[in-house]
């Protein structure tokens, strides 16, 4: 029986995208050795949208006031890209430290959260 999802980050800089991930956004973690931080996440949910290569994968944490939310990232120094308006949701970009950059969106459609 599946009874979660394990999200992998490729990082040019792991550990600078982990300190990210525990001192700016907050999330726990154990260690699960040398150093080795597994982080916990909020619920999660999946979508698959139409493409035209296979593998392409994106991550997206999700807010209920992204105005906000960005100010409290401006708040400790992290900058967000200009939000971009959808059908689906208003959407901004945060630049990692290691160089990738994940999502973060306030959506506009019901969610799967809570589901099981």
């Amino acid at each position: 029986m599946i009874f979660g999802t394990h999200l992998v980050i490729s990082s040019k800089d792991a550990e600078a995208d982990r300190a990210f991930l525990r001192d700016v956004l907050g999330f726990a973690s154990v260690d699960a050795g040398h150093g080795w931080l597994i982080f916990a996440l909020p619920p999660a949910e999946a979508a698959v949208h139409p493409s035209e290569e296979n593998g392409n994968h994106e991550l997206f944490f999700m807010c209920d006031d992204l105005k906000a939310e960005i100010a409290t990232l401006a708040e400790r120094g992290i900058h967000c890209s200009e939000v971009h308006e959808a059908r689906w949701g208003s959407m901004t970009r945060i630049s990692l430290p290691g160089g990738g950059n994940v999502g973060l969106y306030q959506p506009k459609h019901p969610t799967a959260l809570g589901l099981k």
